[in-house]
């Protein structure tokens, strides 16, 4: 439960993934400006995506922006 409010509050993120000419595999967790890594796979690249989006969300709440302040997270990968 979020503090003070009695909610839980979630975070949906949308993993987008696409395949390069080059043969490595790009995530990208849309919602999260810049957030994107490369994989040798489509999982790969979504395992790596997702620690990368944690690691973003957690410094957000950190620094006690509102936008981070949640309980749940939860990824979506097309």
């Amino acid at each position: 439960m979020a503090a003070g409010t009695g909610l839980a509050k979630q975070m949906r993120l949308t993993i987008e993934t696409e395949r390069e000419d080059d043969g490595r595999w790009l995530a990208e967790v849309m919602g999260l400006a810049g957030v994107m890594a490369y994989g040798e796979s489509r999982e790969d690249a979504i395992r790596r995506v997702r620690a990368l989006a944690l690691r973003v969300v957690a410094e957000r709440m950190e620094q006690g922006e509102p936008s981070a302040r949640t309980t749940t997270i939860r990824f979506t990968a097309r």
